[in-house]
């Protein structure tokens, strides 16, 4: 599916500003789409929206179909009268430039307790009738979800393999007694579900009528210590007791020396395909309907993935493994129509990812940061773009273009000034420029290049744990930003979608 010419920014909804210690789906997020509407810009890219685990990275998640109910915004609830204006105010965190996940999530459950009880006590018979029709609709995954968070806190959150092994083993009588104990916490799991998708809505809704397009995130994996591994264990490489057998990750690259262990278990893709790919389906079903088009997180992932046993320290002791490639892609495509996807295939890209990427014309991505080697036929230099492909300064993964170019050999910054005819003083500008003047039909940028920001603003350092995912601005900082620059360049380029 081709695109059209275009351009956007990459901003997740935990840096935006807010009162609460992170960025939510509130009044900010329409600020920020009004900052897009402003600039001519049509495209807001968001990584996952999934629950969050260890780390809060959003690649982590306790679900691939639910939210992170984290980023339900309390002055909404206030507007809704699930709160009172004084009790949304006694939660207020002092402001930061970081998340405070910590303080936040203490807060917010507080309140999202009281907003809960409340709506169950007062909902009118059209809410009450929406949340059936909500339950209804999201079926294949909501009870397992709620079920499995529930369980997941009644034994301190140790992962799902380390619980009562009936429970592991979702032994039938088991499920029915713990549900029965515990339908207080799985009505408020259920409510959490139902209102962060409102407010999702919501939010897609008002970009939509802005002109600006939402693109999503899909990682190709899921975390071990989820609803999903829990619900379906066939699906997953794990044995009888929930333990991971073989696990994803990638080789030695230019992020590290050592690849990267992710430790997700791998899909037993035989059984998948047995099913149909049934699971596949729905997860892209929702994810159609959550996004106007979606980012492939990983995406050679399904033409070949790195093998690792789940006992390596690293992830240099692995293998190459075939995929389902075109079989998955097929069934889903005649099943759903088409597919608004955007392949992620940077790494190791081998000809037969690029068959499966240009075979359902996936448009891939190109990342201007590592265009700048000696080489004239690297395939990120503008000059050897195919017109079907998405051009970034950087991803969520990279530096910031400043905090990139000041830490950059000297040689490949030369080769930036010669490529781009300038000192380089201004070099997240010109990178930006360079991108809108290529053939892409998409060009996107991290909100931190638009505002100028250096390495401490860095969203995400791969292979680290610490320190990431806290990135937050603040409305100053989106008021300043040069909104006559890039509006100009949209225009300058032929980006503007009228």
């Amino acid at each position: 599916m081709r695109f059209p010419r275009s351009c956007g920014t990459l901003a997740h909804p935990t840096s935006f500003p807010s009162k609460y210690g992170m960025g939510d789906l509130g009044n900010n997020a329409r600020d920020f789409i009004d900052f897009l509407a402003d600039t001519d810009q049509s495209i807001w890219q968001v990584l996952p929206l999934s629950p969050t685990g260890y780390g809060n990275s959003p690649y982590a998640s306790y679900s691939a179909f639910a939210g992170n109910h984290y980023l339900i915004s309390p002055d909404l609830l206030v507007e809704k009268g699930l709160l009172l204006p004084e009790e949304a105010e006694s939660a207020q965190i002092s402001y930061t430039k970081v998340a405070d996940y910590t303080h936040s999530f203490l807060q917010k459950d507080r309140l999202f307790q009281l907003a809960a009880r409340r709506f169950y006590q007062s909902a009118s018979s059209d809410e009450k009738e929406q949340l059936e029709e909500f339950k209804a609709a999201n079926n294949v995954w909501l009870d397992d979800y709620c079920l499995f968070i529930a369980c997941l806190k009644a034994h301190d959150n140790k992962p799902w393999n380390q619980w009562d092994m009936d429970l592991t083993r979702r032994n039938p009588k088991a499920i029915r007694a713990f549900r029965k104990e515990n339908t207080a916490e799985i009505e408020y799991q259920t409510w959490l579900q139902f209102e962060f998708f409102n407010q999702w809505y919501a939010i897609k809704e008002y970009a939509n009528s802005r002109n600006v397009r939402v693109l999503g995130d899909i990682p190709i994996f899921v975390d071990h210590n989820s609803a999903d591994v829990w619900a379906n264990p066939r699906y997953f490489e794990v044995d009888s007791h929930g333990n991971r057998i073989l696990v994803a990750g990638v080789p030695p690259d230019y992020f590290s020396k050592t690849g990267q262990l992710w430790g997700n278990p791998l899909y037993n893709w035989q059984t998948l395909e047995k099913d149909n790919y049934k699971w596949w389906i729905e997860r892209f079903r929702q994810m159609f309907d959550l996004f106007d088009a979606i980012r492939v997180d990983h995406f050679r992932g399904f033409d070949a993935y790195w093998q690792i046993d789940a006992n390596e320290k690293n992830a240099i002791n692995g293998k190459w493994v075939e995929g389902p490639g075109h079989k998955l892609f097929n069934t889903i495509k005649k099943e759903l129509g088409e597919l608004p996807i955007i392949a992620e295939d940077l790494g190791v890209i081998t000809p037969g990812v690029e068959k499966l990427r240009d075979d359902f014309q996936f448009p891939g991505m190109k990342i201007l940061h590592f265009a700048f080697n000696s080489d004239p036929k690297n395939s990120y230099l503008p000059h050897n773009y195919p017109q079907n492909c998405v051009v970034y300064t950087g991803t969520h993964d990279n530096d910031t273009t400043i905090g990139w170019y000041r830490s950059a050999p000297e040689e490949e910054q030369h080769r930036a000034r010669e490529y781009t005819r300038t000192d380089g003083s201004e070099i997240h500008w010109e990178l930006i420029r360079l991108g809108m003047l290529s053939v892409a039909d998409q060009a996107i940028f991290p909100l931190q290049d638009f505002m100028n920001l250096g390495t401490e603003h860095r969203m995400n350092t791969p292979g680290t744990v610490q320190n990431n995912w806290q990135w937050r601005y603040t409305p100053d900082m989106l008021e300043s930003t040069d909104k006559e620059r890039i509006r100009y360049l949209v225009n300058l380029t032929n980006r503007k979608i009228d």
